[in-house]
């Protein structure tokens, strides 16, 4: 029986788990009190579709859907993630601008994290790193032994003599 071995790309997964920050990371508070769905107009929807185009690529990888997306796709989203995050970190958006403006929450850091993961990610997946599985076969067990034959006890029930 031959082995199969398999191979797990692994940039495409490290990618894909920060794009599920990233979505995620809209549904918390990117400022004081407002969600990053909250707070912007367009950049929302156009993270979760980079988010998904991401997860998509995922699924083309390890052979769920066949896509043909070209090889430096997953990096151009996951660069273009994290150049928009990375803006409003710098340039707080106009919902929250002005002299009372509010703080930055743990969403806005958690989508800084989620687009650095798909940029790494992504640049895995262009070197092609990957974890080869090989699968082992199962090997029979071993028949029981037989029981020895009767012997005389090594133990005796009498206690040792004392000097």
């Amino acid at each position: 029986m031959a082995t199969r071995e398999t191979q797990l790309p692994i940039g495409p997964l490290v990618a894909a788990i920060g794009a599920i920050m990233l979505v995620v990371s809209l549904f918390l508070d990117w400022y004081e009190d407002l969600t990053g769905f909250t707070v912007f107009e367009f950049l929302d929807l156009l993270l979760v579709g980079l988010g998904l185009v991401t997860l998509g690529s995922l699924a083309g990888a390890i052979g769920v859907i066949r896509t043909p997306l070209p090889p430096a796709l997953p990096l151009g989203v996951a660069l273009l993630a994290l150049v928009i995050v990375l803006s409003q970190l710098v340039n707080d958006p106009p919902a929250v601008a002005g002299p009372n403006g509010r703080d930055q929450d743990i969403g806005i850091w958690l989508a800084l994290g989620g687009s650095a993961l798909m940029v790494a990610g992504a640049v895995m997946s262009a070197a092609r790193i990957a974890i080869s599985v090989e699968p082992r076969e199962r090997r029979a067990r071993p028949a029981p032994r037989p029981a020895p034959p009767d012997e005389a006890p090594t133990v005796t029930d009498e206690p040792p003599a004392r000097p």
